[in-house]
């Protein structure tokens, strides 16, 4: 059951700017842990899989552990001391912060998998377009950049067939990568260009003239109840930092 699908697309930026704000500006695992208990009890709803969830937070959760573990060592000292090495200290603020880290990495990274794993990136250019009224120009050009970057493995795969029927081997790959980069640059380049003249020749960016587009974008319903979902989700995890006395802020 896929809820978010009923959404406009750009209503998924503003549910993940709700999110990430306010983990931005706190430091405290009792509002980290409740925004990922809450991410994690919604997951269901947005039609992600719990095993194509696991598989692709494994690189947050790489990230997260690297993170608390350079906090706990390094972190801010405070309360009792556990260890102590020269520039190392582990204590119990640095603990809570290194828990906190983590904590809050997982939950500012799992809504990116969650919010836009299954979004098209045609309807979101629509509602870029349509509802954020942004300019027509950049809009469709980040979209057909975009399109051009699922190209590149088979820019990349080619270049390298081309490398081999020259007799081009394998034995210096550092100097094999450094050229077929700078011939993947070249090509991404020159369509870049043939892709730019084409836009121009349909009359992208022209002065004086009112863009139509093929497909409305309009927010709903839907939009209405997941903003209000998201937004109670955080000021439940906010009022329970408070109540336990551990809402930190981040410049306090």
């Amino acid at each position: 059951m896929n809820l978010l699908a009923r959404t406009n697309p750009v209503t998924r930026i503003v549910l993940a700017t709700m999110i990430s704000l306010p983990l931005l500006f706190t430091l405290d695992w009792v509002s980290a842990s409740s925004t990922l208990a809450g991410e994690l009890l919604l997951t269901p709803l947005c039609g992600v899989g719990i095993r194509l969830l696991a598989r692709r937070s494994i690189p947050i959760v790489i990230a997260a552990l690297l993170g608390s573990v350079t906090m706990l060592l390094y972190g801010q000292p405070g309360g009792r001391t556990w260890w102590h090495w020269t520039l190392i200290t582990v204590s119990d603020n640095s603990a809570r912060l290194a828990t906190a880290i983590c904590l809050r990495v997982l939950a500012l990274g799992i809504p990116a998998i969650l919010l836009f794993s299954h979004v098209d990136a045609t309807d979101m250019a629509d509602g870029l377009g349509q509802v954020f009224h942004l300019p027509a120009r950049f809009v469709l050009g980040t979209l057909a950049g975009f399109r051009m970057l699922t190209v590149f493995v088979d820019d990349w795969r080619s270049i390298g067939q081309a490398r081999r029927a020259r007799g081009l081997g394998d034995t210096d790959r550092l100097r094999r990568f450094a050229t077929m980069a700078f011939g993947l640059l070249v090509v991404a380049i020159r369509r870049g260009t043939r892709l730019a003249t084409a836009m121009e020749a349909r009359g992208l960016g022209a002065p004086g003239i009112t863009r139509t587009w093929a497909r409305p974008s309009r927010l709903g319903r839907p939009d209405a109840v997941a903003v209000a979902v998201v937004a109670g989700l955080m000021a439940l995890a906010l009022a329970l930092a408070w109540w336990a006395g551990t809402f930190w802020l981040v410049w306090t």
